[in-house]
């Protein structure tokens, strides 16, 4: 849909809030995507190249029109920040107010959700503080697409800050997650926002977004906890995902919240200094009973993928172990996984392209497509035309969006170009479930 097919692309910046089919954002990767109520793609950070080819961590914001495909350069710096000693510090201003001179600094490994008025939030990751300082965050900003605005809600504006629990299952003014990065995070249909892992945790938050509060709701209150699966299938109080950073998640018609793989602790290794591994354990936390399932997967690290028959959902099939894959869901419900960092079939460890569909009906997993092979090159055809042939190269780090329509959006991440060569893409693509 745009983009370049051949990786390291510059950004093209344009001019601040003017839209042009020329315009791009750069190769990137760890970036946050989000959308908002009239369909438009919004995509924020990252550590990429920007509009002079520097490498380096970003924390501009992109605007794309899904009608006009267009790009627009909405906030934020089109210059990079390479390390620490020369980063662009955040400017928080007064907590609570918005101003024009707010802006997030910059940042990778966020995470990001849309509430139910249309504004746009952005969580923690690893960037750069009020002073310029590098760390893990645990500032939480609101942006407002129509004013333009960003503001400081909550959270430190200082790196590695410390988090408050306070008592399970009671939302206080007073607690807020510690600093992490390597999150993940998905919204209810009541706009609530939840918040679970990253850096080494296993603990479940929801932020209500018109309290303006925190709760912690599940898990431990302090890093390497090992996963408690019990029986698959069955819910119990007892159960709990292990710690875990790079996972994804979503939330059904229900109100329940998916958790997948990432790289963690399994059932068997644990314990602060423990060696994490690569997972692909299913899991469903219910917040009426307050109890995760183990759903499908392995409760050991590493796991294979078993693929089957392409296009045939069976009660066999799991996508192999992952971490910095991305997900989606349509309408129906379904839960829909691409690429990542993992195991294919043989057990060999690479960048996938697999695309799977997940059925939490059926409760089975159907290999839809991808290649059940590693480092597999991007098949682009010709721009803004679909067919059955197109296939983005494997790769790992990038963003999604699911559009009103059912559509699935992909952009960017480390991966595999048109001519096979490995590195940061700003490819944008749509899939027709």
């Amino acid at each position: 849909m745009s983009g370049s097919n051949t990786a390291g692309a510059n950004g093209v910046y344009g001019s601040l809030g003017v839209a042009t089919t020329s315009n791009a954002p750069g190769g990137r990767i760890d970036s946050v995507s989000l959308i908002d109520t009239s369909g438009n793609l919004w995509l924020f950070g990252g550590s990429g190249y920007d509009s002079t080819g520097t490498n380096g961590v970003l924390n501009d914001l992109w605007e794309f029109n899904p009608d006009n495909k267009e790009w627009t350069w909405v906030s934020g710096s089109d210059t990079a920040n390479i390390n620490a000693a020369s980063g662009t510090a955040g400017i928080y201003g007064t907590l609570g107010l918005a101003s024009t001179k707010n802006l997030p600094g910059a940042r990778v490994d966020s995470v990001s959700w849309t509430d139910t008025s249309g504004n746009l939030w952005l969580f923690g990751g690893y960037g750069f503080d009020s002073t310029g300082a590098g760390g893990s965050l645990n500032d939480l900003w609101e942006f407002n697409p129509t004013i333009k605005e960003w503001t400081w809600m909550g959270g430190s504006n200082s790196a590695n800050a410390s988090g408050v629990y306070g008592t399970q299952g009671v939302a206080s003014a007073n607690d807020v997650p510690p600093a992490r990065y390597g999150a993940t995070a998905s919204t209810d249909s009541d706009g609530i926002f939840w918040l679970f892992g990253g850096s080494g945790y296993n603990d479940l938050w929801k932020f209500n977004p018109v309290t303006k509060t925190w709760t912690w709701v599940s898990g431990a209150n302090f890093q390497s906890e090992n996963g408690t699966y019990g029986t698959q299938g069955i819910a119990s109080t007892s159960n709990s995902p292990g710690s875990r950073q790079y996972p994804v998640s979503w939330i059904d018609s229900s109100g329940n919240f998916w958790l997948f793989g990432g790289s963690g602790l399994d059932s068997v290794t644990f314990g602060v200094g423990a060696t994490v591994g690569c997972l692909n354990d299913l899991w469903k936390f219910n917040p009426t009973a307050n109890t995760w399932t183990w759903v499908t997967g392995s409760n050991l690290e590493n796991a294979s993928g078993v693929y089957g028959t392409q296009g045939i959902a069976a009660v066999n099939n799991t996508p192999g172990c992952r971490e910095n894959a991305v997900s989606w869901t349509d309408s129906s419900g379904n839960l829909w996984l691409f690429g990542g960092d993992g195991n294919f079939s043989t057990g060999a460890n690479g960048n996938l392209n697999d695309l799977w569909e997940y059925s939490p009906a059926s409760d089975e997993w159907a290999w839809v497509g991808g290649s059940d092979t590693k480092n597999a090159k991007g098949v682009y055809g010709t721009l803004d035309e679909a067919s059955t042939n197109n296939a983005p190269g494997a790769r790992t780090n990038a963003v999604s969006w699911t559009d009103s329509s059912g559509n699935l959006w992909l952009f960017g991440g480390y991966g595999y170009d048109s001519t096979d060569t490995w590195g940061e893409l700003n490819d944008l693509w749509r899939y027709h479930p």
